[in-house]
């Protein structure tokens, strides 16, 4: 990623950071969603605690997902990084498993390299937003753990995705 594409996604954390405000999301079951629009909790102290992961909409989401053969994030998942990077920064305790996964098309050392290249995306988005490299780790299952095994794009859509998992809270 060239140094103007990089400054345009820092502008771009930095935007969505300024312009949190909490809103209820509704999820979509059939489709990857398209335009999450979530935001920091207010709270007291201003800080995430682990109840959180559980009630805050932005915390709930925990997929992005990417374009084909891409590995790059796509704009609407920037707020979700802004929220998991506050809380990172919150909770310097908590670690996250970043686990990168493509669709079934291309062979399997390919999609493994494909996962960990999503995974280090989101990784150095969540470092970006201020979230720390230890508390990070990415792993590729590539096309071995689908969570759709039709032959068909809306299926293969929704297995181009990083899961982010929180291993401690």
């Amino acid at each position: 990623m060239n140094k103007t594409a990089r400054v345009a996604l820092v502008a771009l954390f930095c935007l969505g950071a300024a312009a949190c405000s909490k809103k209820a999301v509704k999820p979509q079951e059939t489709q990857p969603p398209a335009e999450p629009t979530t935001t920091a909790p207010e709270t007291t102290s201003g800080k995430y605690t682990p109840a959180d992961l559980d009630t805050d909409a932005c915390l709930r989401q925990r997929v992005v997902y990417f374009d084909f053969d891409k590995d790059e994030i796509k704009p609407e998942f920037q707020q979700i990084m802004a929220c998991h990077a506050k809380y990172l920064q919150d909770r310097p305790s908590a670690q996250i498993r970043l686990e990168g996964n493509t669709d079934e098309r291309g062979t399997r050392e390919y999609n493994l390299g494909l996962g960990e290249r999503r995974g280090n995306a989101v990784s150095s988005a969540l470092q970006a937003s201020g979230g720390s490299a230890s508390q990070l780790n990415v792993i590729s299952y590539g096309k071995e753990k689908p969570v759709c095994r039709e032959h068909n794009e809306d299926c293969w859509s929704k297995n181009r995705r990083v899961e982010i998992v929180y291993t401690a809270k």
